[in-house]
Order: structure tokens, then sequence, then C-alpha cells
């Protein structure tokens, strides 16, 4: 019997919302997806959990700065082909902040803004998906 093994990669995605109904999406600086919208997140690093790499993905991408205490798991999420580069397993998580709460982009992020979760652009990866399990009205995307 021959056994097939695939690298899986690991990562943490982050749902940043606002009291007053507004989601944290970033804008991304390289490929995959270069330029389109995404949630905070990326690769968790040797020896680091994903609620670790979360809150550092976090503040590296946007500015805000939480606790690994204040990050709520949503869920872990391994569809085959969520992402184009291979297989990536990633825990997703969720932060609730007040309205006035600073951002600013930085590393891979070109921009962070806040967008009304009644009117979202598309999403790359299956950050639409994501979403809606935190927000039911929050669009899916189509497969």
């Amino acid at each position: 019997m021959t056994e097939t093994f695939e690298t899986i990669r690991y990562t943490a995605d982050i749902i940043v919302t606002r009291t007053d109904g507004y989601v944290l999406l970033i804008e991304r600086g390289w490929a995959p997806f270069e330029g389109q919208w995404a949630l905070p997140g990326g690769h968790v690093d040797p020896g680091e959990t994903s609620r670790a790499a979360a809150v550092r993905e976090l503040a590296e991408e946007t500015g805000i700065y939480a606790t690994p205490a204040e990050m709520d798991l949503v869920g872990v999420f391994d569809a085959p082909g969520r992402d184009p580069r291979g297989r990536y397993v990633t825990a997703a998580y969720q932060l609730t902040v007040i309205r006035n709460t600073p951002i600013k982009a930085g590393d891979d992020a070109r921009r962070a803004e806040w967008w009304p979760l009644d009117d979202l652009p598309p999403l790359a990866f299956d950050h639409a998906d994501i979403l809606a399990a935190v927000d039911g009205t929050a669009a899916r995307r189509t497969h």
C-alpha cells in the first residue's frame, strides 16, 4: 500500500468587529489575492499557538493590540482548496472592539479599513465563509 502525505500549513485569522456593526478588513499586499480584501491573519510560527499568532498578526497588520484571552475561537477551517498555495488549516478567532478603535495598516497589509457588515467587498480565500460563521447575515462565497 502506498501512503500519500501532504504538507499542511497552519494559520490564524481574526474577525474584528466593532460594536456598531463594522468589520475590519485588510487589503492584501502580495499574492495570492494581492489587492483583494481579507481578514487579518497569517502563519503560526514554530513554538506558537494559533491564539498567540492571532494576537501577533492582528498587531502587525492592523495596529490593534489584544491579549490572547480576548480572542474567542470561531472554529477551524480546513477545506481542501481554500488556499491556492496548497493545504492550509486556519483557526479563526473573533474580537469585538469599540467604535473609535484606531487602526494602522502594517506588515503585508496595504490598507486596513472598517467595512459595514451589510456591504462587504468580495473577500479572498474562504473569508466570507469564516465571517458567516460569526455573522449569519454576511454573504457566503459560492464555490
